[in-house]
């Protein structure tokens, strides 16, 4: 979620990565409440003034570092309908463990009220996911086997929901067994 650039030299994607780099691993280290700008800055080799021309804040900075777009890039479906909803719960869920979202998600979601548009960038992060689901799912109604009024964001809503109250409760309760059943109320909950 970088912000757009305006005139003057063009930026150096190395200070970009350092500073990504440095938020990931001192999220690790000190935790969300403790990380400062000018630590990632210092850790990163750069100043906070580089920074800030990058993200307009903080959070902006974490919300980058904990979900990056790669997260999104492998997202296979068109097999058999729960195989495919229980690969999207499994890739939520592994984004949502790793050790560099679970120290960031519970600072993020204090910060979504001070911060809509980092609310609304998290949400629209996955816009491409929910399009290609409701793809998905208009195919699986067109074969029986969802309802026509499926919605990808009803379901991403609720699997979003399930991981992120398991995070916070206690993510080693995250196990496959717990994939397979969050996935099994989505597939009995499209259909038809």
């Amino acid at each position: 979620m970088t912000t757009p650039r305006g005139a003057g030299r063009p930026r150096d994607p190395r200070i970009e990565q350092a500073a990504l780099d440095a938020a990931r691993d001192l999220l690790v280290e000190v935790g969300y409440q403790r990380l400062t700008m000018a630590a990632v800055a210092g850790r990163a080799g750069t100043t906070k003034a580089a920074l800030y021309r990058r993200w307009p804040s903080l959070p902006h900075l974490v919300y980058e570092a904990a979900f990056p777009d790669e997260l999104l890039k492998d997202w296979h479906l068109g097999r058999e309908l729960r195989a495919d909803l229980l690969g999207i719960v499994v890739g939520t869920r592994d984004a949502f463990t790793s050790p560099v979202a679970a120290a960031a998600l519970p600072g993020l979601l204090a910060e979504f009220s001070t911060h809509p548009a980092l609310h609304n960038a998290l949400f629209s992060r996955f816009a491409g996911v929910a399009e290609a689901i409701d793809d998905r799912f208009r195919a699986a109604a067109e074969a029986g086997e969802a309802r026509p009024t499926a919605s990808a964001q009803d379901v991403l809503n609720l699997m979003i929901g399930a991981a992120l109250i398991g995070v916070l409760v206690g993510p080693e309760t995250l196990d496959d067994a717990w994939a397979g059943r969050i996935t099994d109320i989505l597939t009995d909950g499209i259909r038809p």
